[in-house]
């Protein structure tokens, strides 16, 4: 690696997650890895055409996929999504009922991905109205069981300082505030609403 940070941003839909990354990625000069899922969605691809054997297939896939850029890309980048979204996916649609073994193998790697991460920010569920793009579902409370679930996995994987959250009632994001948590000094030239940041 580089030493140019690679920073993963995690949390249910709605929560401003591809527009703090697309600004991290901007304001740090390092490439984005989007959020695969929207564009096949963007391209016409029908998510409920998909059985369950079909929606597991997919999520393996862009697991796998996810991994082997950052297998690949050594250097600074910030992810629309991580590998421990993967895993809440699986877990949200209860695939660890019947399949253990997969479920296993799914979490390895996606905790084995997790460990070039340099900071995961994770964006507060319940902060923004969720609107109708038509791409994710608009259902809260859908949503907050994916956040629970993807918050538990960050607490239980990462180490605490590699993992920061915006506290509730202080929404905002500044790449300037972010780089500062991560303590590699600050982004100059990147003003926007600074929150509070804290461990999650």
């Amino acid at each position: 690696m580089d030493g140019s940070p690679r920073i993963g941003i995690t949390g249910s839909a709605g929560t401003g997650k591809t527009t703090l990354a697309e600004a991290l990625a901007g304001a740090l000069g390092v490439p984005l890895v989007p959020e695969a899922m929207r564009a096949l969605l963007k391209a016409g691809f029908d998510f409920h055409s998909l059985t369950r054997e079909g929606h597991r297939a997919l999520i393996r896939q862009q697991a796998d996929d996810l991994a082997a850029v950052l297998a690949r890309d050594k250097g600074g980048l910030v992810t629309d999504r991580t590998p421990l979204d993967f895993a809440a996916f699986w877990l949200a649609n209860g695939y660890q009922v019947d399949d253990e073994p997969g479920t296993e193998a799914l979490l390895a790697r996606a905790v084995a991905a997790m460990a070039d991460f340099t900071l995961v920010v994770v964006t507060p569920w319940g902060e923004l109205p969720l609107g109708d793009d038509g791409v994710r579902s608009r259902n809260p409370w859908h949503q907050l069981q994916f956040q629970e679930l993807v918050e538990g996995l960050c607490r239980r994987w990462l180490p605490p300082t590699a993992c920061c959250s915006c506290r509730r009632g202080t929404w905002g994001w500044s790449a300037a505030g972010i780089w500062s948590w991560g303590g590699w000094g600050v982004v100059s030239g990147f003003p926007l609403v600074t929150p509070t940041y804290e461990a999650l």
